[in-house]
């Protein structure tokens, strides 16, 4: 499993500043992926199960993971996702069409029905619909995934003062709280608007050194904007480390801006957790397109 941390550097400053490229684990199941379905996958294995459900939306990287994940390790894929207006449009959309190859059943429900997707009554008639499964949380979240994405934090690590992650479902934080250092503080970047993910995090962590940075969502979850998508061409030309605009890029982004807003400390050891994502970038490339505007590139 190849993972590697590089320096970055960041001018006129007095911190350091690393990121850990958890997104070159493998192609297709990367980063906090890997992680959460590491054990999943072994419990499913565990039970016996044949077929692995889970839910996500119509660009999830969980949706591509696992059915990658899914056809490589013999197990049969659904995937539930949100909005029944997509279904006619798989072959436009590069993950479910991903998805789609790798054999995952894709199955299209209305935005209010996946609001029930933690409803035991609705994962029944799921259970009577497609018979027995083990499921997968939206995201992948649950302790299964958490126990994985503690190894994420290891003795090397220890060296760190900061340690930032994206914040999406809240598992991949919960894990780096649970294995972080008592000296070190964990800085999570939420891709979504709102406060609820402090409570969902509660669930999984008993430690303090956390805080949410929420001034960087760039108005909520698969929302771009012409400085973001400039400054993941920048950052790749500079580094040749691609980022995602959902999740890595604007995490990345707000670390730069504190850094310049003197958030951090002098001498503070600064670690980014690149999550991967970037199967993502190809279909926000295509929304950028259709509305005539600067698109992410990585071969330049």
């Amino acid at each position: 499993m190849k993972v590697e941390t590089q320096r970055l550097i960041v001018k006129d400053t007095n911190v350091e500043l690393f990121i850990k490229r958890e997104d070159l684990i493998h192609p297709f199941v990367s980063g906090n992926k890997f992680r959460k379905l590491k054990y999943n996958l072994l419990q499913a294995t565990s039970e016996n199960k044949t077929t692995l459900l889970t839910f996500g939306g119509a660009f999830s990287n969980h949706i591509a993971a696992l059915a990658y994940a899914g056809l490589q390790n013999n197990f049969k894929t659904i995937g539930i996702i949100r909005g029944e207006e997509i279904s006619s449009k798989v072959q436009e959309n590069p993950t479910l069409k991903f998805a789609n190859q790798c054999g995952m059943q894709l199955e299209f429900i209305s935005r209010t029905d996946y609001n029930n997707k933690q409803n035991e009554s609705f994962i029944n008639n799921l259970k009577l619909k497609f018979g027995d499964f083990f499921l997968i949380p939206e995201g992948g979240t649950n302790k299964l995934a958490i126990k994985g994405c503690e190894e994420i934090i290891t003795d090397a690590e220890m060296e760190f003062d900061f340690i930032c992650c994206c914040v999406g479902t809240g598992g991949t934080i919960s894990g780096i709280i649970n294995n972080s250092y008592k000296h070190q503080k964990i800085l999570g970047f939420p891709a979504l608007k709102g406060d609820f993910l402090q409570k969902d995090i509660r669930k999984f962590v008993t430690k303090t050194n956390w805080e949410l940075i929420s001034d960087y969502h760039f108005e909520g979850y698969a929302k771009v904007s012409k400085e973001l998508v400039a400054f993941i061409n920048t950052f790749y030309i500079e580094t040749k480390i691609p980022l995602d605009p959902v999740y890595t890029g604007k995490m990345v982004y707000g670390v730069f801006d504190l850094i310049k807003k003197k958030y951090f400390p002098d001498n503070s050891k600064i670690l980014i957790i690149h999550s991967g994502g970037i199967q993502g970038v190809e279909g926000m490339n295509l929304k950028l397109k259709s509305k005539n505007l600067p698109i992410i590139k990585f071969n330049v």
